[in-house]
């Protein structure tokens, strides 16, 4: 999978922060980890200068670099980063490296100092090996850098959680994570699994309205194998552009690849047989729930396209 369609480990959404820099006088280093995409305001200034969708530090005269540290919302195997430069154009850093830590451990360095583009994503790979908590950004020697994503395959602490312990296997601070969607024209699956409730319409997944047949699906991996015993379908927000209908399915495929599960021979058992849903409302299921063994996998079907912002699959992990 290729690392930019894991989860950003980084993002405020899921609790990242910024929690120090040695600089940020043109623009504050929480900028860096906003989930929404870098904005231009051409006529926008401060009494500082001109404004910034980003973390932006003054011109440096002496030796050295300029440095912010992160402390990621969600701990996790680093695989890749994006070290986005939106609209930096004269005063992007010319190079940039990455170290990571976990706890109060040494800092390491994941990635060295690799040479950056001016308003551009600058998406490196990364092979950091083992869970980190941190990171720490250092741009050389100066500038502005508009969004730093992690991203990254989430290690959540089964240890701390009780193994009978009712908990959302499809969640994101679990490990849960979407492989492949028939459709994601106006926003991505990975809202399906986000914290809260949907903020708006643009948090969620929803497909292009579908003119032919058929009907729009996601597969999404769970964050451990588990036997569902609760169903949370939100459609927050979707009021016109809601599905009709949804079903759940799953399988048992540790380690399956996406198209390994796309095949048409995955054998899908129903878990959430196909029912009503309503516009703008939060939908439990339990009862409906059809009995099946420990599953890793499930595909969530809509008929025959729309809007869905949040999935809660509440179990057991098996």
């Amino acid at each position: 999978m290729d690392f930019a369609q894991l989860i950003d480990l980084a993002s405020s959404r899921v609790g990242g922060k910024a929690v120090e820099a040695n600089d940020e006088f043109f623009a504050p280093k929480e900028n860096l980890l906003k989930p929404a995409k870098a904005i231009w305001l051409a006529d926008k200034y401060t009494a500082k200068g001109k404004w910034m969708d980003g973390w932006e530090t003054r011109r440096r005269r002496t030796p050295g670099c300029d440095w912010c540290v992160i402390k990621l919302g969600l701990r996790g195997v680093i695989k890749g980063v994006n070290i986005d430069t939106s609209f930096f154009t004269g005063n992007y850093p010319s190079h940039a490296s990455l170290e990571a830590r976990d706890g109060k451990g040494a800092w390491v360095e994941i990635l060295p100092k690799t040479e950056l583009k001016g308003n551009a994503d600058n998406l490196l790979a990364v092979a950091a090996g083992k869970p980190y908590d941190q990171v720490r950004l250092s741009i050389f020697p100066d500038g502005g850098v508009a969004r730093l994503r992690v991203f990254g395959d989430v290690a959540p602490d089964w240890a701390k959680v009780p193994k009978k312990a009712a908990v959302d296997l499809i969640a994101v601070q679990f490990g849960g994570l979407p492989l492949l969607a028939s459709d994601m024209h106006y926003s991505h699956p990975q809202n399906l699994i986000m914290p809260g409730r949907a903020k708006n319409m643009g948090d969620g997944w929803e497909t292009k309205r579908r003119r032919g047949p058929g009907h729009d699906w996601v597969i999404l991996k769970l964050g451990a194998p588990g036997v569902i015993k609760k169903i949370e379908v939100d459609t927050n927000h979707f009021k016109g552009n809601y599905p009709d209908s949804c079903m759940i399915e799953g399988v048992h495929k540790p380690g399956a690849s996406s198209s390994e599960l796309a095949d048409e021979f995955t054998p899908w058992v129903t878990v959430l047989p196909q029912i009503k849903l309503s516009a703008h409302k939060r939908r439990f299921f339990q009862k409906e729930i059809v009995p099946h063994g420990p599953i890793t996998h499930v595909r969530l079907n809509i008929y025959p396209d729309g809007g869905v912002s949040r999935l809660r699959l509440i179990g057991e992990r098996a």
